[in-house]
């Protein structure tokens, strides 16, 4: 039997203080209330801000400020609308300084959309992995690993 293996890179994560572009803080809060409805196997954060806080040039056309890709197998049989506004509404946008985008899918979902779906691919390939469930996540022989790469 695999053990899962957990990682979260949110605490690795350091806000420059109040008026920071992120507040990771409120982000973690946010992370805690999902997790206390869905058990989470994958949890990235994208968008502008995410690209602000790496250091990316004010002159870029900024698309959603907040990006925030969740994945669960609780979601299974769950509408996809329903999962999305669930999850949106607990989502503290007056903290967090805007809205969020959100993305909810199963692992199957997930594996697939993150190739499919470029909103989903650009948050694989340059946001912020805040959790993963290493053992949850496993993909079929041969392809890739949820950060996309082999």
């Amino acid at each position: 039997m695999t053990r899962a293996v957990r990682r979260s890179t949110i605490a690795g994560v350091e806000s420059s203080g109040p008026g920071t572009a992120m507040n990771l803080r409120e982000l973690q809060r946010y992370l805690s209330r999902v997790g206390d409805r869905w058990p989470l196997t994958v949890v990235i954060v994208g968008g502008a801000r995410v690209d602000d806080f790496r250091g990316a040039p004010p002159q870029r056309e900024r698309g959603p400020e907040f990006i925030v890709v969740l994945v669960s197998h609780a979601f299974d049989g769950m509408p996809w609308l329903e999962r999305v506004y669930q999850a949106g509404s607990l989502w503290d946008a007056l903290e967090m300084g805007e809205p969020v985008d959100v993305h909810c899918y199963t692992t199957p979902e997930f594996l697939r959309r993150r190739t499919s779906t470029p909103a989903v691919r650009r948050v694989v390939e340059r946001g912020l992995l805040l959790f993963e469930d290493i053992g949850a996540v496993e993909p079929p022989d041969g392809a890739d690993s949820v950060d996309g790469h082999a």
